[in-house]
């Protein structure tokens, strides 16, 4: 188990740590991920913060980094001629699923409050309720190997405080201010658990919309 004051990556090394965690527990079937994949990944454009525009070549140097600090794991495909690459954060940290996909939201979008986390920890992990979150990033803060996480003070007219990780070392909380807010003082995470919110009560209302229209047709009432 390495201590995490011991690590201290890149902003690109931790953006392909981040996507390899993501697609672990989101996509597990395209899992381990080829350079490629990776490349997409670390380039996406949604649900990532900063959006970064890098190179195959960068990436590759960031992979040699993370392996230097035995977070990867390279092995070739059933075709036996694609090297892929998987993750070996949860090992080297001795840390849980949860706390893992904590992590992973911080790295991949920044700062966040416990709320934003809960919303864009959904699909990689459960969190019963706002509690729980707090309950983790309080004891990832006051780690005994380290502290993975830091409380932020809170921002004009925001009811929560933010989170950063620290994998990449100390927070620089005003630097971190100015890049979370656009220009009406609204954080991009606040802006993506929005735009979630919104999509899942699309589906509902789509659900919605079909068993009346069901109904209808079962009663034989003409619309």
């Amino acid at each position: 188990m390495t201590s995490s004051q011991t690590l201290t990556l890149s902003p690109l090394e931790a953006r392909a740590l981040g996507v390899l965690i993501e697609k672990q527990l989101t996509t597990p079937d395209y899992y381990p991920l080829t350079l490629n994949a990776l490349l997409a990944g670390c380039n996406q454009k949604s649900n990532r913060n900063p959006v970064m525009n890098v190179a195959e070549g960068e990436v590759q140097m960031a992979l040699d980094g993370l392996k230097h600090h035995t977070l990867i794991i390279e092995s070739y495909g059933a075709s036996g001629r694609v090297m892929r690459y998987a993750h070996n954060l949860t090992k080297v940290l001795g840390v849980s699923q949860a706390v893992s996909a904590l992590l992973d939201a911080l790295m991949l979008r920044g700062p966040q409050t416990p709320g934003e986390l809960r919303t864009g920890c959904d699909r990689m992990y459960r969190f019963a309720d706002i509690s729980s979150v707090e309950a983790y990033l309080e004891e990832m803060a006051t780690r005994a190997a380290g502290a993975l996480v830091v409380k932020l003070a809170k921002q004009p007219g925001s009811r929560e405080h933010r989170w950063a990780h620290l994998l990449c070392g100390p927070v620089d909380a005003e630097a971190q201010a100015a890049a979370t807010l656009d220009d009406d003082g609204v954080t991009t995470g606040e802006l993506a658990a929005l735009k979630s919110n919104i999509a899942q009560v699309r589906d509902e209302l789509a659900e919605l919309r079909a068993l009346v229209e069901r109904l209808y047709q079962e009663l034989g009432v003409k619309r």
